[in-house]
């Protein structure tokens, strides 16, 4: 299950790192011949995909199940990038099909993080349901690396022109062979029950039971104080959503937004313009940059399977809380040292892996923590409303700096926007001291009692 539902973000730190790796290459003469208008807006049609992605599958997912919608996001992405590769020129219709091959392919992957990360936390037993939410989300970091080394074997050792079009296929071969695993994953008993569909539900549950028990472990009864009495209601459309989470979980609401914009900043700040920090002030030649990705992406992925465990067995808060603030005063740090001319490309790159081993954590958790506690009914949409208004935050991040860094010449205005960088990781973590929920160790509907509960 985590093998074929997890992918979804391998997919999209592949998916990320190969557009930005082979953006310049589209410039080549020899390849589609864009402008630098041209490339930079493939990356926004993309960001534009997953939002739209995120919104209409958020809502298919929590009406037509969890089961359905990881088949259809992935088939959605498979497509969408195959078709990329096909692009054939610059005139004005290849590059309309460019621009809307990618965003189908943001759409599908924008759509996986409602659909998935609703069925992993559905899924998992909740001893270790943090650690293993946390764990896959940090796994974003090693398709950033399968990304780094992939683009630099093929735009490095073969024709470019055929180089670039298998770099985006790189992530179809990966996505087709977990199809066949989703296809028989089953559906989230939870799910099934919200919708009336109790045979299903405890054919489900039965299913994964004699898998637990053959494996030799023994599973206690449940105690029938656990017991909630459902009665199925009408789907949620985003109006009723939007009145749900901002009226009735207003503290929720707020912690989950602010987490979730806090991480998305930074990380499109500093990851989309690291090149620009390397190439500007470092005198790092800009062929050999992205390699400095595969130090900064090891950081991010060991962060999350080095530490996870301990947002199940410290907590919640008190982790959440750690990790934005502890990369807060990291980054304020190491702000200093930049701005003191003591750092190189090599200590710098240093110091975002250390900085980004607990942001890693931080920002996977922020995705934990908005897919566990809202009630099930809305998850998958809550989910995709968060994360949608993320990456609008986020994408003010690349273009803010990006001008801070100009033409490298003045480091005291990167070493003012690193500052801001930390106060705004600072604000998620002492939101989450006065607003965090103690969700470790207890079962979904402990966290958020469903909608249609009879008693509430």
């Amino acid at each position: 299950m985590i093998l074929a539902l997890g992918t979804a973000w391998v997919l999209d730190g592949l998916e990320i790192t190969i557009a930005s790796a082979i953006g310049p290459v589209l410039q080549e003469q020899e390849t589609l011949h864009l402008s630098s208008t041209a490339v930079g807006a493939i990356a926004t049609v993309y960001l534009l995909g997953e939002v739209f992605g995120a919104l209409l599958f958020g809502r298919l997912s929590d009406a037509l199940g969890r089961k359905n919608l990881f088949v259809i996001t992935l088939g959605v992405y498979l497509a969408g990038n195959a078709l990329t590769a096909l692009t054939w020129g610059n005139d004005a219709w290849a590059i309309a099909f460019l621009y809307l091959t990618r965003f189908i392919a943001g759409a599908g992957i924008g759509g996986e993080y409602a659909a998935i990360n609703s069925a992993i936390d559905e899924m998992m037993p909740a001893k270790y349901r943090g650690r293993v939410d946390i764990g896959v989300n940090g796994t974003y970091w090693g398709g950033a690396i399968l990304g780094t080394l992939g683009t630099f074997v093929l735009l490095n050792h073969m024709d470019l022109n055929l180089g670039w079009r298998l770099g985006f296929l790189i992530g179809p071969v990966i996505g087709a062979c977990i199809w066949n695993l989703r296809r028989h994953l089953p559906e989230s008993p939870r799910w099934l029950i919200m919708h009336g569909r109790e045979a299903e539900a405890e054919a489900n549950i039965r299913q994964i039971e004699q898998a637990v028990e053959a494996s030799g472990q023994t599973l206690a009864p449940v105690d029938e104080s656990k017991a909630i009495e459902i009665r199925p209601t009408r789907p949620h459309g985003y109006l009723s959503l939007l009145r749900v989470l901002f009226k009735e979980l207003p503290q929720r609401s707020i912690l989950g937004a602010t987490l979730m914009i806090t991480q998305s900043f930074l990380y499109n700040a500093i990851f989309f313009t690291y090149t620009l920090v390397l190439t500007k002030f470092y005198g790092v030649d800009e062929k050999s940059a992205p390699l400095y990705l595969i130090a900064f992406a090891a950081g991010n992925l060991i962060g999350p399977l080095t530490i996870g465990h301990l947002f199940d067995v410290i907590g919640r808060r008190k982790m959440i809380a750690g990790t934005y603030l502890l990369s807060a005063v990291l980054l304020a740090i190491s702000a200093v040292l930049f701005n003191a001319g003591v750092l190189n490309a090599i200590t710098q790159t240093i110091a975002w892996c250390i900085i980004f081993f607990f942001a890693s954590a931080g920002a996977s958790a922020a995705y934990l923590t908005v897919s566990e506690i809202f009630p099930l009914e809305i998850r998958a949409q809550a989910i995709a409303v968060f994360f949608a208004i993320a990456q609008c935050f986020g994408a003010i991040g690349p273009v803010f700096y990006g001008w801070l860094i100009g033409e490298g010449d003045d480091p005291g205005k990167l070493f003012i926007g690193y500052l801001i960088g930390a106060g705004v990781m600072a604000i998620g973590g002492i939101v989450e001291i006065f607003l965090g929920v103690d969700a470790e160790g207890k079962s979904l509907e402990d966290v958020a009692t469903p909608l249609s509960a009879v008693t509430r």
